[in-house]
């Protein structure tokens, strides 16, 4: 397995000017429109300096392998999914929200909560983080934003972001899960299995029956990924493994230059989220189109951000399919 380095000075510098709302700065730079993730709830990307003292080690819920209960999860959002109303007959717009949106002042010390407005009054879905940043760390106030969602009965979604183990997380996690080292990276495969599953817990503790989960794979800041494309792949495979073994749909967040940064040309030909950053709606429905396709899948929601909120639109011929990514309430 590679050292954990940053994946090139190119994507550092994409990911440090270029993030819009993945856990960025307030006032970091304004990013080009071409290559930028968008979301205020991923992470942004730069090193940990020396002197900070790294956040300790989470530890897995003692019921994370409650089989029945996850697969409960999955087969009520289904069911749901099934029982809603007919597909809309255009785009619908929404919004995303994660621990940015959390009152100020909680969450790990690396990404302390912002306070950002919560989405606009025309959303009709949101899409809420399950990490406060990293793999591992839970949105700290998830309840209270399915509550937000639950009151409105809008259409409610799950994303949570895929990030490189560091050591010690990757000795606690690498030999906990389906993959029995046959293959080369089946301990970071495994690592990805045990996130799924953290966020599943999530989901289910916070009373989010979502029946798709969108993977977010860009920069993290302090959790970089490493330098070997196919040792960060590993990571994404297993999420993918631990999110169907339960009984989800997957889908992933992303841009093109940085799914290939960080992944390679790892192709899982699932639905897309495409952001567009610090654009417009007019921009968001252009990433819809076939010169930005991530990994292979069809074009299902394009992401802009203004005013401090994450701003979404579903893509134009992906309605039939709208209902089937969200829970009712």
């Amino acid at each position: 397995m590679a050292p954990r380095t940053t994946v090139g000075s190119l994507v550092l510098l994409v990911s440090l000017a270029l993030l819009a709302g993945c856990g960025g700065t307030p006032d970091r730079p304004a990013p080009s429109a071409e290559e930028t993730p968008a979301s205020s709830g991923g992470p942004g990307r730069g090193a940990r300096t020396p002197d900070q003292e790294p956040t300790s080690l989470p530890v897995l819920p003692d019921d994370l392998e409650d089989e029945a209960a996850m697969a409960d999860l999955a087969a009520r959002a289904e069911q749901e999914a099934g029982r809603a109303p007919e597909a809309p007959e255009g785009p619908i717009e929404g919004g995303d929200i994660s621990w940015p949106q959390c009152p100020r002042g909680m969450g790990i010390p690396e990404r302390r909560t912002l306070g950002l407005p919560m989405p606009l009054p025309s959303a009709e879905f949101v899409i809420m983080g399950l990490t406060n940043g990293p793999a591992f760390f839970p949105n700290p106030c998830l309840a209270d934003q399915v509550a937000w969602v639950r009151e409105r009965g809008l259409l409610a979604g799950a994303y949570a972001v895929a990030s490189y183990p560091d050591d010690r997380t990757l000795a606690a996690y690498g030999d906990e899960g389906p993959f029995d080292g046959a293959a080369d990276h089946d301990d970071l495969r495994n690592v990805g299995y045990q996130q799924a599953l953290f966020n599943i817990t999530q989901m289910r503790e916070a009373g989010l029956p979502s029946p798709m989960i969108w993977i977010d794979v860009e920069p993290v800041r302090d959790w970089e990924w490493s330098a070997d494309l196919e040792a960060n792949a590993a990571v994404v495979e297993g999420l993918r493994r631990g999110y169907l073994d339960k009984g989800y749909r997957i889908g992933i967040y992303s841009t093109p230059a940085l799914w290939a940064a960080a992944v390679g040309d790892l192709a899982l030909g699932v639905p897309e989220w495409r952001a567009a950053g610090p654009t417009s709606r007019a921009e968001a429905l252009e990433r819809c189109g076939p010169a930005w396709v991530v990994q292979g899948g069809r074009a299902a929601i394009g992401q802009w951000v203004e005013g401090n909120r994450d701003l979404n639109v579903t893509c134009p011929g992906a309605e039939g399919e709208v209902l089937g990514w969200f829970h009712r309430f």
